[in-house]
């Protein structure tokens, strides 16, 4: 599955993971095993893409997390996976690490 211009994922079925994991696989529904992030180029896009899920049918893993800088929505795949759409000022990040260098 394409995500982007330099990212994909590949989708399996249990069985098929199964195949490729030397780990007994856990129930995703109680327990955590990942969390995918897909990277927005704008905070309205997070909520474009969250909402469009949430019209198919998808619900929300918690509220929106907004710093200001970053912006993040969750929401569970259809197995129990935990997904975060997040979008980041890199300028915000960026700059305050520039300045505390310079103080150093």
């Amino acid at each position: 599955m394409l995500i982007g211009e330099d990212a994909y994922a590949m989708l399996l079925v249990k069985s098929r993971f199964g195949e490729f994991a030397n780990k007994q696989m856990c129930d995703p529904s109680t327990h955590a095993e990942t969390i995918l992030g897909i990277s927005a180029e704008t905070h309205e896009s997070v909520d474009e893409l969250v909402e469009t899920a949430l019209e198919a049918g998808g619900t929300s893993a918690g509220e929106p997390q907004d710093h200001g800088f970053m912006y993040s929505r969750s929401l569970p795949d259809p197995d129990g996976h935990h997904w975060e759409v997040v979008w980041t000022d890199r300028a915000g990040i960026v700059e305050p690490l520039e300045q505390t260098a310079s103080v150093s």
